[in-house]
């Protein structure tokens, strides 16, 4: 009898800690005497190296990523491919310099990067050789490469400088 007693204080003492943890790792609402206020989660990303991302894509599955590299060029590697589904109209894919190769330029063509379209247009003056950072979600790792999408873009410094008018 006791030990009946005991299992069901410690399933709902289990449940109640779950319940706790779950309200402690995502979104939620707060209600207090003064009014409603609500609490988000932002995205955290990790600065990694883009060529551990390519030898080990399964790991970074569904996270979140911060890379800083030397741009290439846009292109369409990787669009409307099916099982990693980025449509051409909506995305372009741009292609990073391999960090391992100095003397050459070298594109890191099994890295898979999408950008919205509408906001690569406002990169379209980049150069080859432009230090870009950018972070984003490893969504897919079809063909045994890493796919992601660009949540965030921006230029750290340019090969050329800007004429003045």
């Amino acid at each position: 009898m006791y030990l009946k007693n005991f299992k069901i204080l410690l399933l709902i003492l289990a449940v109640a800690a779950g319940i706790n943890v779950f309200a402690a790792t995502s979104g939620y609402t707060v209600v207090s005497a003064s009014g409603v206020q609500t609490q988000s989660v932002s995205k955290s990303y990790q600065n990694v190296n883009p060529l551990d991302i390519v030898a080990r894509p399964n790991f970074y599955l569904n996270k979140n990523v911060k890379i800083k590299a030397k741009f290439d060029k846009f292109s369409t590697l990787g669009l409307d491919y099916k099982p990693a589904m980025r449509s051409s109209q909506d995305y372009i894919s741009f292609l990073i310099q391999r960090p391992d190769v100095v003397d050459h330029n070298i594109p890191l063509s099994e890295l898979k990067i999408f950008l919205k379209r509408a906001e690569a247009e406002k990169y379209i003056e980049l150069n080859s050789g432009d230090v870009v950072e950018f972070s984003g979600k490893v969504f897919s790792n079809a063909l045994g490469d890493a796919w992601i999408d660009v949540d965030k873009f921006s230029v750290i410094s340019s090969t050329k400088p800007k004429e003045e008018k």
